[in-house]
């Protein structure tokens, strides 16, 4: 048996800000932006050179949802966006003025920083100790 995370969807605001901030701040690649309805889009976006998990933005259409925005996870770390370069994926959070939580330290799995996505949702940078 094989089994894989294809997709995390993660709750966003609005779509066109949330494809700006992953495609022109991470550089994600947008995969897939497709209108589903005249308020539903399927926008699916990835790590650049990725091959695994990607990530469904998807619009609250709720207030349960909104309510949601930011904090999936009551606030700990949400996401872990690995690096094969730390320094260079460090330089452009700090270049792009994105929130670092967490400046970065060396821990026996990698260095890693904490750093918060456009809706305050808190992401791990790391590049793993054994690459």
């Amino acid at each position: 048996m094989k089994q894989q995370l294809a997709q995390i969807a993660l709750v966003v605001r609005d779509y066109d800000e949330a494809i700006e901030f992953y495609t022109k701040k991470l550089h994600f690649t947008l995969v897939e932006d497709t209108l589903m309805s005249d308020t539903k889009r399927w926008v699916v976006v990835a790590p650049a050179g990725s091959d695994g998990c990607r990530l469904l933005l998807a619009k609250a259409a709720t207030g349960e949802q909104k309510s949601r925005i930011g904090n999936q996870t009551g606030g700990r770390v949400f996401l872990f966006l690995y690096t094969d370069n730390f320094a260079r994926d460090y330089q452009n959070l700090l270049d792009q003025s994105i929130t670092i939580v967490r400046r970065p330290t060396v821990e026996p799995y990698g260095t890693v920083a904490v750093f918060e996505d456009l809706y305050g949702n808190l992401w791990d940078l790391i590049e793993p100790a054994n690459k």
